[in-house]
């Protein structure tokens, strides 16, 4: 199969992969074109069994290297860090609830708690549903510790959040409502679509000012978001997409994305809101938007 052929069949596989272990969609899209950069110099490649796993080995390695390399600027990260937003036009009604759940922000936040292997092991295992044999291949560890090392993380992430009984429908229909409460002033209405004890999350990155510590409570929550109405310019645009596996919301002023939230939803409520404002971390949107 020619490297074209190759790319066309499993990068929608390895950015998936990628994407899961580092939080970061242009990480991961450099790192699979990297691996297909790389694959396409070498030789003898015909000798290659399992082609899936010789690939998903590759980019697992080199997603390991970026993270280690980024350790240091983790720790010193100013205010809350959150994955880079993943924004896709249209919801797609062929993916799985492990699919689109292992995508959310909420999701990403709890794959962060897990060292690199661990994660590796259990996104090919939970997300993916590689066997043993294949991810021991992979990550270049035995079977019997492979299935030790998914036990172990399982544990680790026990609180996962809670597979909501809403609709894609319903749940974009509770975000316009959210925002257009929002933009009329209308407190009731956003209180209607937000769980009491809702939590708020931001990340400025040290470059844009913003909440630094999460918000507990509708009321507050609400209170910030007048805020923030209160300082958008005259003219802005709103746009409903789905945002990491769920309905979101994008702002964009002077033709840049300047806004992205993401939501939770539990108990047919808004449960989290992820609001990134970082322009480093936007940087895809505006590309493409």
């Amino acid at each position: 199969m020619e490297t074209e052929q190759l790319y066309e069949a499993y990068q929608p596989l390895l950015f998936s992969l990628a994407y899961r272990i580092l939080g970061s969609v242009m990480d991961a899209e450099d790192i699979v074109h990297d691996v297909f950069i790389s694959f396409n110099n070498m030789e003898d490649v015909q000798s290659i069994e399992n082609m899936r796993a010789y690939l998903c080995k590759m980019v697992t390695n080199r997603s390991i290297d970026k993270l280690r390399s980024a350790a240091h600027k983790r720790n010193v990260y100013v205010g809350m860090w959150l994955p880079e937003p993943f924004v896709e036009e249209i919801d797609d009604p062929s993916e799985s609830f492990v699919m689109k759940e292992s995508i959310s922000t909420a999701y990403l936040l709890l794959l962060q708690q897990l060292t690199e292997v661990e994660r590796v092991v259990f996104i090919l295992r939970e997300v993916f549903s590689y066997d043993y044999e294949e991810i021991a291949s992979i990550v270049e560890k035995s079977s019997v510790n492979c299935r030790k090392i998914f036990q172990r993380a399982r544990k680790s992430i026990l609180d996962k959040p809670k597979q909501s009984t809403l609709s894609t429908k319903k749940m974009a229909a509770y975000v316009e409502k959210f925002v257009s409460s929002l933009q009329c002033g209308d407190t009731q209405g956003m209180l209607e679509v937000l769980k009491t004890d809702a939590i708020f999350k931001a990340d400025g990155g040290g470059k844009v000012t913003t909440a630094i510590n999460p918000i507990y409570s509708a009321d507050k929550i609400i209170r910030l978001f007048f805020g923030i109405a209160k300082r958008l310019p005259e003219k802005y645009s709103v746009d409903f997409k789905i945002v990491n596996g769920a309905p979101g919301v994008i702002v964009t002023i002077n033709n840049k994305v300047t806004y992205v939230l993401s939501f939770i939803f539990e108990d047919e409520k808004i449960s989290n809101i992820y609001m990134m404002v970082n322009p480093e971390k936007l940087m895809h949107l505006n590309v493409i938007v």
